[in-house]
């Protein structure tokens, strides 16, 4: 279990690469986000889950439980994969959102015990006749319904599925790329929205209802943005600008793999409107380049939890990358969920952003201060961090306002190890960027896209620009800017890669209010 009960497990929480600051599952194979919803004191995550290995196949719902987002217990499969007797798969669960239907819209539960709804995809490999006596041919994506009377511990589905079997007709043909509902309510119309996508149209199609189980057509958007793969787990929301609830927007997320910013699977967004049944982006938004939600290569499937209460957004994402996702060198286990962010729109530099910070209570996660430093000038070459003797290992939060001066570049060096092993986050100053360099970062030879250079162009703002870099044992996470920018990247350090070190190159840099704490782990044995 992920939060662990014996000693066994205590002691896969501390293998190698095993992240201490998200979640991943204590074995087997995990991908998308699902299913995000709070309800009675707890924040469910759901998720796409391979019980029998720990490479992708025999889709299911695994499931993990947080009251803080932060510390996780993993309970049983959710959704499990169903078979026949010759062991052939008759339906997989694939992505898809949950609700708390507390008006008992859907008649599945009770004003007294409302019911946890979850929207996922069906898929058919097989052409066969349901229960119900529906016939779907072989491949067919259908979005579906199952509920919950006990907190999610347990799933009935419903006897009426797939709710929604087919995309609107004029995409028929696209029976089998129909996929990842995401469901919320729409108070101004009391009434249930969804949005999913017909992938390979780059299209997301939005249906509404009055009881998540009969859905109507309303309204289609795209291709627009990045179309340089399909099109994926969607999400649609709204959020004031500056904290003004009297001014208020629309953010629709649209995933996709490949053609994200950093090659492979990324994350992008549009800013507008939504009147109820249509969302139209603001005419910047497509005139811009491409917004993205994080431009490092590790940041997929993201989307938000429904029901949080405060009113805040927040948004987790699948943390790692479809080019290499099935040989990152784990073996028990596979995968892991970003650290959860909290969202917000502001008026940067003129422009309407999405800015992201770590969820709130990271700072609770502090164990001890290990520097502090109020100026440094930086001369070109190394400053070791790692000579305190209570430097041990990450996870570490570092928060700093980086000058880089007359330095062509400058920033910090994380997991520093022997024969020049490193992971270098900095700025670069002639291309005006945050980057985040992993070429010598460790375990690559897995595949031939893992050792690169990822970046953000980032402009200075008095002469400096601030960095918060989350340094977990097996990934590095950059918050750049006034939060606007982020990077996420896995990396897989040798044993004893530990150090850290601020560099300039080609010149002076200036370091200003540097401070970096150890971090303890979210894993705690009970």
């Amino acid at each position: 279990m992920a939060t662990p009960h014996t000693a066994t497990e205590a002691a896969a929480y501390r293998e190698a690469y095993r992240p201490q600051l998200s979640f991943s599952p204590s074995r087997n194979w995990m991908n998308d986000p699902n299913g995000l919803v709070y309800h009675d004191g707890e924040y469910h995550l759901f998720y796409q889950y391979n019980p029998s290995a720990s490479v992708w196949g025999d889709m299911s719902w695994g499931h993990a439980v947080s009251t803080d987002l932060l510390h996780w217990q993993e309970l049983p499969v959710a959704l499990m994969v169903e078979k026949d007797a010759r062991g052939e798969i008759t339906q997989s669960f694939f992505s898809g959102s949950a609700v708390v239907d507390g008006a008992n819209t859907s008649g599945l539960g009770s004003a007294a015990q409302p019911a946890m709804v979850a929207v996922y995809t069906s898929v058919y490999p097989q052409a066969r006749t349901l229960a119900n006596g529906r016939h779907v041919p072989a491949g067919q994506q259908s979005q579906s319904l199952a509920y919950s009377l006990d907190r999610g511990r347990s799933w009935t589905q419903y006897a009426g599925n797939p709710v929604l079997a087919l995309p609107p007709e004029k995409y028929h043909d696209e029976y089998r790329d129909f996929r990842d509902p995401k469901v919320f309510w729409y108070a101004p119309h009391s009434k249930w929205v969804m949005v999913a996508v017909v992938a390979l149209r780059h299209t997301a199609v939005l249906y509404s209802s009055k009881d998540l189980i009969h859905w109507e057509f309303m309204s289609e958007f795209g291709p627009a943005g990045a179309v340089g793969g399909v099109w994926e787990c969607p999400d649609l929301f709204e959020l004031p600008v500056d904290d003004d609830a009297a001014n208020s927007k629309w953010v629709l997320v649209i995933n996709l793999n490949p053609g994200g910013p950093a090659g492979g699977s990324g994350a992008q967004y549009f800013i507008g409107q939504f009147d109820g049944k249509a969302f139209r982006a603001d005419a910047s938004t497509t005139a811009e380049a491409v917004r993205w939600l994080d431009h490092g290569p590790d940041f997929y499937a993201a989307v938000t939890w429904n029901g949080v209460p405060d009113g805040r957004r927040v948004l987790i994402g699948w943390m790692s990358n479809w080019q290499y996702a099935n040989k990152v060198p784990t073996t028990r286990w596979r995968s892991a969920q970003s650290l959860p962010r909290e969202l917000a729109l502001r008026r940067i530099d003129g422009r309407v952003r999405l800015v992201q910070r770590p969820v709130r209570g990271l700072e609770q996660l502090r164990r001890e201060l290990l520097v502090a430093i109020g100026e440094l000038q930086l001369a070109p070459g190394e400053v070791a961090l790692t000579q305190t003797p209570s430097v041990s290992r990450p996870p570490f939060d570092i928060d700093m306002l980086l000058d880089p001066g007359g330095a062509a570049q400058a920033g910090v060096k994380v997991h520093v190890g022997a024969d020049g092993e490193q992971t270098v986050v900095g700025y670069d100053r002639e291309r005006g960027e945050v980057f985040v360099d992993r070429r010598r970062a460790g375990v690559a030879a897995f595949d031939p896209a893992f050792a690169a250079r990822h970046a953000v162009a980032l402009p200075l703002r008095a002469g400096a620009v601030r960095l918060r870099i989350l340094v977990d044992t097996a990934s590095v996470t950059v918050f750049a800017g006034a939060h606007e920018a982020t990077l996420t990247s896995q990396v897989f350090p040798g044993e004893g890669s530990d150090g850290l070190a601020l560099f300039a190159e080609g010149g002076q840099a200036m370091v200003r209010d540097l401070h970096v704490w150890s971090l303890a782990s979210i894993w705690r044995p009970r």
